[in-house]
């Protein structure tokens, strides 16, 4: 999982170094500025990805939207367990809820495929008849058509089962592998008009974890000398270039992502109590969260309440609860309110998209 954690960032930069789309203006207000938050302001996106990966991944998003301070999630739709949130979807029809558009399968013993069936996305499918397990077997095996198809098929689902999507992200990263690939799904939130996920701003503090990831790589590997240059901010320039290509096109950017909390390893974490979790994990939450400049910020987690048959589906459970503990966490609340963040949803955000015109 790490490696593939490590995919997806080094993914989305090698997209955002080969993409080029001309017009770009030079913003100088964040995009959370040109949606209506005042200057300054530190506007958050707390977003739950996973759901329908299993009901304890359910319940993790119910528990980290519905008792804590989480405020968005999105929907792995080829997934088993779809009917489950979707149902608690349209229960609660405020709920700010889009598709986790998943091009993979990556655990080892439960697997699911794509939507668009083997035969219309043959280069999506392994020997198992599953999604392929990484995302490099996706960037060698697939083609930009087939993408199309599936990330179609899988939207097509969630309007057949009544639900409507707030907007689109990736799972694993998979879209942001090729700017094929990239285009296929910039164009579906265009055509649909729902926000996509895209860091589109000065990324700041994605920039900075991005260029920690790559020292800590370079150090494994026995290769980091200190003092060395680490390139970082040319990788993602054509971010702004992007962004101002979908504000363009109507839809709403963020300014920053973070991303992070998958690669953080609590010692000993299966030996540990929730209490020791919570603070673990809530810790880290308030000193990276502190760190974020003002914009609007997607905040990415794994929300998981793991039962005792969830390690038989990855090992991860109490790093994934961690993430559900800290949201319920009330020191995690007082310190959002202490430091004057502003929660939001991608469906507030579209409103305020849509409000602002184009004015700006």
């Amino acid at each position: 999982m790490y490696y593939i954690i490590r995919m997806k960032k080094l993914c989305l930069l090698s997209l955002l170094i080969s993409l080029s789309i001309a017009g770009f203006a030079q913003q100088t207000k964040t995009f959370a500025e040109r949606l209506g938050w005042p200057k300054g302001a530190r506007v958050l996106i707390l977003h739950v990805d996973d759901a329908g990966m299993s009901h304890e991944s359910d319940e993790g998003v119910e528990t980290a939207i519905g008792q804590g301070v989480s405020t968005s999630t999105s929907v792995m739709m080829p997934c088993p367990w779809v009917p489950e949130i979707v149902k608690y979807i349209k229960e609660h029809p405020d709920m700010d809820a889009g598709l986790h558009l998943t091009l993979t399968s990556e655990w080892d013993n439960y697997r699911w495929g794509p939507l668009a069936g083997k035969a219309a996305v043959p280069g999506l499918v392994d020997k198992q008849g599953c999604l392929y397990q990484s995302v490099a077997a996706v960037y060698f095996h697939a083609t930009p058509d087939e993408i199309d198809k599936e990330i179609r098929a899988q939207f097509e689902r969630a309007v057949s089962m009544g639900f409507k999507p707030t907007h689109l992200d990736s799972h694993m990263g998979t879209l942001f592998a090729k700017d094929a690939f990239m285009e296929k799904y910039l164009k579906l939130g265009i055509e649909k008009q729902i926000p996509v996920m895209f860091p589109g701003g000065d990324d700041i503090f994605y920039r900075s974890e991005a260029k920690a990831a790559t020292i800590a790589d370079l150090k494994k590997q026995g290769k980091y000398k200190e003092g060395m240059v680490i390139p970082e901010a040319a990788a993602l320039g054509k971010a702004r270039e992007v962004g101002e290509m979908l504000w363009k096109n109507g839809l709403p950017v963020l300014d920053d992502l973070h991303n992070s909390s998958y690669d953080w390893n609590m010692p000993d974490v299966d030996n540990k109590t929730d209490a020791e979790i919570q603070q673990w994990y809530t810790d880290h939450y308030i000193e990276s969260i502190g760190r974020l400049s003002p914009g609007l910020t997607m905040v990415i987690m794994h929300c998981t309440n793991p039962s005792a048959n969830f390690k038989n589906i990855c090992k991860e459970g109490n790093k994934r609860k961690g993430d559900m503990l800290a949201m319920t966490d009330p020191r995690l609340k007082e310190f959002l309110k202490k430091n004057g963040f502003i929660l939001t949803t991608w469906r507030e955000v579209m409103e305020r998209r849509i409000k602002a015109g184009n004015t700006e």
